[in-house]
Order: C-alpha cells, then sequence, then structure tokens
C-alpha cells in the first residue's frame, strides 16, 4: 500500500532494515485527561529515534467530541494525511471505561478506513517506561490501584489492587513510578517502597514505547483488540441480577 511499508498485506513489503523514515499517530484517552500525538521513526534496530511533531490535550470528559478534530488538526499542521501513517499507537488501558473504548472504537475506525496497522500498550506499561522504573501504579479510585509489577526474568503482570491485595503481595518492588495518587495507597500498605513521581504518560511517550514494536511488525490484531480494563464495568459490578429464566 502506498505510504505504508509496514502494512500487513501490503503488497511489496521492504524488509525493517529499508525502511527508514516512518510517521506514526499516537492515542491515549484512558486517564483524566488524553492526548493524541504525531511522530516519525528513523532506523530499524535496536531502539529507533522518534521525533515527535506534535501533540495535542485532550479533556478527560470530551473524548469523544474533540479526539478525531484533534487528529485532523495534527495531521494538518504537520502536512501529512492519515493515509501516510504507518501505523496507529492505541493506549489500550487500564483507565476509564469510556475513554479506553472511545480511543480504542477511534484507533480500529481510522485503521480500517486507511488500512494502517496498531499497536496496542498498557498505560502502565508507558508510565514504567517513562520512569525508568520496572514497576508502576494508577489511581484506580475505590481505595485500589492499577499496579504493574516486574521481576527480573519474568513476564510482567498488571492486576487491579486493594488493601487486602496490597498486602498479600510477598515480594514488593523496591520502587514504584506513579503519576497521581496511587503512592497515597501504597504507602499505607508498603511503607519500605520508594515511589518515583513523574507527568503522566502521554500519546507521544506511548510512541517512544511502541517504537521498536512497530519496527518489529509487532501489530494487534483488529478483530481480537479490545479493552485492557482489569476492572469490571459498573453494570457489570452494580447490575442487578437477572430474574430466574432470563438472560
Amino acid at each position: 500500500m502506498p505510504g505504508n511499508p509496514l502494512h500487513p498485506d501490503s503488497a511489496a513489503q521492504p524488509a525493517a532494515p529499508d525502511v527508514q523514515s516512518l510517521p506514526v499517530l499516537g492515542i491515549d484517552t484512558c486517564g483524566p485527561s488524553g492526548s493524541v500525538a504525531l511522530a516519525r521513526l528513523f532506523g530499524a534496530s535496536g531502539q529507533p529515534e522518534v521525533e515527535v511533531l506534535g501533540q495535542a490535550p485532550l479533556e478527560g470528559r470530551s473524548y469523544s467530541a474533540t479526539l478525531i478534530a484533534a487528529i485532523g488538526d495534527l495531521l494538518r499542521q504537520a502536512g501529512l494525511k492519515l493515509r501516510d501513517m504507518n501505523a496507529i499507537v492505541a493506549v489500550s488501558g487500564p483507565g476509564s471505561f469510556t475513554g479506553v473504548r472511545v480511543g480504542l472504537s477511534a484507533a480500529k475506525g481510522l485503521a480500517e478506513a486507511a488500512p494502517i496497522p496498531i499497536v496496542a500498550v498498557s498505560r502502565l506499561e508507558v508510565l514504567a517506561f517513562k520512569s525508568g522504573v520496572p514497576a508502576a501504579a494508577l489511581d484506580a479510585h475505590r481505595s485500589e490501584v492499577f499496579l504493574r509489577l516486574a521481576a527480573p526474568g519474568e513476564e510482567a503482570t498488571e492486576v487491579l489492587a486493594g488493601g487486602a491485595e496490597l498486602a498479600a503481595i510477598p515480594t514488593r518492588p523496591p520502587a514504584v513510578a506513579v503519576c497521581d495518587q496511587a503512592a497515597a495507597l501504597l504507602s499505607a500498605t508498603w511503607p519500605a517502597t520508594r515511589f518515583v513521581p513523574v507527568e503522566a504518560p502521554t500519546a507521544a511517550d506511548a510512541i517512544r514505547l511502541a517504537a521498536s514494536r512497530i519496527f518489529a511488525r509487532e501489530f494487534a490484531d483488529p478483530l481480537l483488540l479490545d479493552g485492557h480494563y482489569l476492572r469490571r464495568s459498573d453494570a457489570e459490578i452494580f447490575g442487578e441480577p437477572a430474574a430466574p429464566g432470563h438472560p
């Protein structure tokens, strides 16, 4: 496909080492506020270089009304079109159910229209990557945190945890990256843990994390891509039980 050498369905796919510059779109609507970003990736081995072309903040309560317009503005300012994108990096959660769904729906719709491959990343992983600390936590409200734990040589795990779950974790990380009120709950249970405050992760941070995966073509299947929620929705938690004989 012209302008998109990394798309899986491209008739002529050059090997990743031959690719020199790739425009990429990033979308993050998982937190209390979000962002969209445009960047170019350079190089094809190790950790590619990332040049951020632009980033726009999004208000959390207006994602559905402002997301597509913000993407259009970024494309116009950079002199690019959607079909020029070689990948979309979508932050798939955890976070607000509505925000996650809006962001993923937009990513899937844009990817299908162009078409463009998608790389999905966890917001916790973006926070950990940004801080340089393997473990990270985000405020999940209701006296709970979204928590990422990464032991050397083991695959990272991400969980939803309250005080009881945190107390039951036998091996606790020496440091945890935080960007919100997650440290308040963690400190009560893990007093020996050091907290590393960083600014909230953005769409540009997500692109930086995903850059090597884009060159490695580690793309998500849009048909199977779903939100990384960790928590059930309020409808599932608080919904009335179905009457006997009714689904």
